[in-house]
């Protein structure tokens, strides 16, 4: 596997790890019980290799489609038994047991629920080539509720449909589907225009592929038996997995992680940062749990050191390809939900510099230029001028005593 490309896979892989891990539960540190989800997003340029991440998945994938491609043939040959009955004759009930796990993304809501019952706990995957197939999930007639599904889905919330037709699927179940998707960047960035603050991306692990260099051509491995031997006794662990399982030293982590993402955030005071981090602490402890059942549930200083890349990396993704259009949300959601006129000298800091105000001017609606301002400020004396040539300003005690907020 060329080294450019070997990011994207290792995170690729986990949607379909964590398909086999059906019923198994993680305690996180909140105390909430979680299961694998695992929703992959890869973004990279054209002609970038993209489809590198295809047969890895598919390996992994082997048992369930084989086992998918029989329980088709017996949903099949009930189908074909409906259609020789009369109209009168007593119609043979569906077969019991048809869990099919991969699913193509073009299905109307009522299959979708009707797969997701069958499933009996165990997830539901698809993978797609484009992430614009994900608009054929059909999930209301008033149009397409992807980015809801994805967030019931990060959680396994609630999800299905009532119907009074004595054929029609009515079901209420949880929505267990990992999933794999790729797509050009600027696509990408498109599809999730109208999603960006609504904790849509949050759920989703990101990662990319650097473009190729003009003339090089990327040599792949041989996936042959031998690797499927390899590869055998972890998909078997997972396979066999089952209840809650827990992991102290994954757990502390956990912690260990949190607290070095509310770390940057104090430093950065960064406001999209913080909005997702807390949720991809999430995805790396449910890697790190993945990794720790299919390794023989034995941590390792491997695994510790994987996690914690993997959560620098689907961040420093998130951050690259969204980070400035969620600050422009973020911001102007700021300036929608602000009652009255807003004091600019209480946004900003005790000491600070003409270049600090012009951003607050900004994003508040305002022309750049603060020096009227500025010159008001000092007339009244709100603030002194700290250092006339680094144009530093220092708030006053009057305005501390009289006007600052506390």
């Amino acid at each position: 596997m060329p080294e450019g490309m070997k990011p994207a896979v290792s995170h690729a892989v986990f949607p379909p790890l964590g398909t086999h891990l059906g019923g198994v539960k993680f305690r996180y540190i909140d105390n909430v019980e979680r299961e694998a989800t695992f929703m992959c997003v890869l973004l990279a340029k054209m002609s970038s290799g993209k489809s590198a991440v295809n047969r890895p998945i598919q390996l992994i994938m082997k048992d369930i489609m084989e086992r998918d491609a029989l329980n088709r043939l017996r949903e099949q040959e009930w189908k074909a038994s409906l259609s020789t009955k009369g109209a009168n004759k007593e119609k043979p009930k569906r077969p019991e047991g048809l869990c099919i796990q991969m699913l193509v993304p073009d299905m109307t809501n009522a299959a979708f629920v009707q797969r997701l019952a069958d499933a009996e706990g165990k997830f539901l995957y698809t993978q797609m080539d484009e992430l614009e197939l994900l608009n054929n999930l059909k999930t209301s007639s008033r149009g397409n509720q992807v980015s809801q599904i994805i967030r019931l889905a990060f959680d396994q919330g609630l999800y299905g449909q009532e119907r009074v037709g004595a054929a029609s699927v009515t079901a209420m179940v949880p929505i267990r589907w990992n999933w794999n998707a790729s797509a050009t960047i600027e696509r990408g960035r498109q599809f999730f225009r109208t999603a960006l603050t609504d904790g849509t991306l949050s759920r989703l692990n990101f990662c990319t592929i650097p473009p190729q260099r003009m003339g090089e051509m990327p040599v792949y491995g041989t996936y042959d038996a031998e690797y499927e031997a390899e590869l055998k006794p972890y998909i078997d662990r997972l396979k066999a997995a089952s209840g809650l399982v827990e992991c102290a030293k994954a757990e502390t982590l956990a912690r260990r992680l949190l607290q070095e993402s509310a770390e940057v955030v104090m430093l950065t005071d960064d406001e999209v940062y913080e909005m997702l981090s807390h949720r991809a602490n999430v995805i790396a402890y449910l890697k790190a749990m993945t990794l720790y059942i299919a390794h023989g549930y034995k941590w390792s200083r491997q695994i510790e050191e994987f996690v914690r890349w993997s959560k620098e990396y689907d961040l420093w993704c998130k951050m690259h390809f969204f980070g400035k259009r969620m600050q422009e949300e973020v911001e102007k959601e700021i300036i929608r939900t602000s009652p009255g006129r807003m004091n600019m000298l209480e946004m900003l800091p005790d000491r600070f510099t003409r270049g600090q105000l012009e951003e607050v001017r900004v994003r508040l609606g305002k022309e750049r230029d603060a020096l009227t301002q500025l010159r008001q400020w000092k007339k009244r004396g709100l603030v002194v001028q700290d250092n006339p040539k680094e144009d530093n300003y220092v708030k006053t005690e009057k305005y501390l005593s009289k006007y600052s907020v506390t």
